[in-house]
């Protein structure tokens, strides 16, 4: 009786819809962009910065 609730907990899990991968990468995508943009931002200011200096 065990094995049969154990099937129907798999079968529901495999039954539940997929989700949106594309909603995913957008996601990570961003996140790495936002990223790369702040390095940049602290990386063009710090040069400014060295420029202004000496």
């Amino acid at each position: 009786m065990r094995d049969a609730l154990i099937f129907d907990d798999i079968s529901k899990i495999i039954a539940q819809p997929r989700g949106d991968w594309r909603r995913l990468a957008h996601a990570a995508a961003l996140d790495l962009g936002g990223k790369l943009a702040t390095g940049l931002a602290i990386g063009l200011g710090i040069a400014v910065g060295l420029s202004l200096a000496g």
